[in-house]
């Protein structure tokens, strides 16, 4: 009997040894990603759709570009930020804190002049910010977010900021400035293209010419513990699934002319 048992006790320690052994060696991993605002609805389908085929987990913190460098250049556990303009993503790479050789462009951007649709106003041209009954006018912070810096530079280009800059209200960032008009709190508002179809306001495109291109970037954070994985997701956003949703949400993508969006 005890030879019997001690048999049992054998065949399950061995089929015990063999599902271990064909069990996966590793776990799924959680990514940190630092992403820009005007990224928050096609990064968030992304990602979506990147759990679904790896895995993994991908938990966004989105915020003004310049904000989110200031955090990865003091230490932010992160593992890949996606920024609103090269320029922050160039100034991390030369103080090492992103990987130099992960930098790599992922879309260009737009801004729109948008209106509350129950403002009572209107305006699709920025010289009709002029009009008096327009009062509040929402722009991201230009010192820290690039859509903010576009938006003033659209403005100084069409001669028109220094006449409206006391109307100027600005947010932390483009989704909170989207909020500002959403909500009413101003009655107009520039903002990305990526985030204003939205059902609270109207939009008209606003020409290219009268900013610097939003040319976006995105790197791996040198300090991150999952670097594979952070560039397989950076790669995920800039292939063939990432790519579709990108332009879906009005970004052109890098080798690929501008198109001129409608509402």
């Amino acid at each position: 009997m005890k030879k019997y048992l001690s048999l049992i006790f054998l065949i399950m320690f061995l089929i015990g040894c063999s599902s271990a052994s064909s069990s996966p060696t590793t776990d799924s991993v959680q990514l940190t990603v630092a992403a820009a605002s005007d990224l928050q609805f096609a990064f968030t389908e992304i990602g979506e759709l990147y759990e679904q085929e790896t895995g993994n987990k991908v938990i966004f913190t989105f915020g003004s570009t310049g904000q989110l460098a200031q955090q990865i250049d003091n230490g932010a556990p992160f593992d890949l930020f996606a920024a609103a303009n090269i320029s922050f993503v160039d100034e991390l790479a030369n103080n090492n804190r992103v990987i130099p050789e992960t930098v790599a462009l992922y879309a260009r951007g737009h801004i729109v002049l948008a209106v509350n649709k129950d403002s009572g106003v209107s305006a699709v041209s920025l010289e009709d910010l002029l009009s008096d009954d327009i009062t509040r006018i929402a722009i991201a912070n230009p010192e820290h977010a690039p859509y903010g810096l576009a938006a003033k530079e659209a403005l100084i280009s069409a001669g028109v900021w220094e006449k409206i800059e006391n109307k100027i209200v600005f947010g932390e960032n483009v989704r909170q400035t989207l909020q500002f008009i959403q909500t009413g709190d101003a009655q107009v508002g520039i903002v990305a293209l990526s985030v204003a179809n939205v059902p609270e306001i109207t939009w008209s495109l606003i020409d290219d010419s009268l900013h610097n291109p939003l040319n976006q970037a995105l790197a791996v954070v040198t300090s991150s513990p999952h670097q594979e994985e952070a560039k397989e997701f950076a790669e995920f956003i800039n292939g063939e699934k990432g790519r579709p949703i990108l332009q879906k949400y009005g970004f052109v993508l890098p080798g690929e002319t501008i198109s001129t969006p409608t509402p």
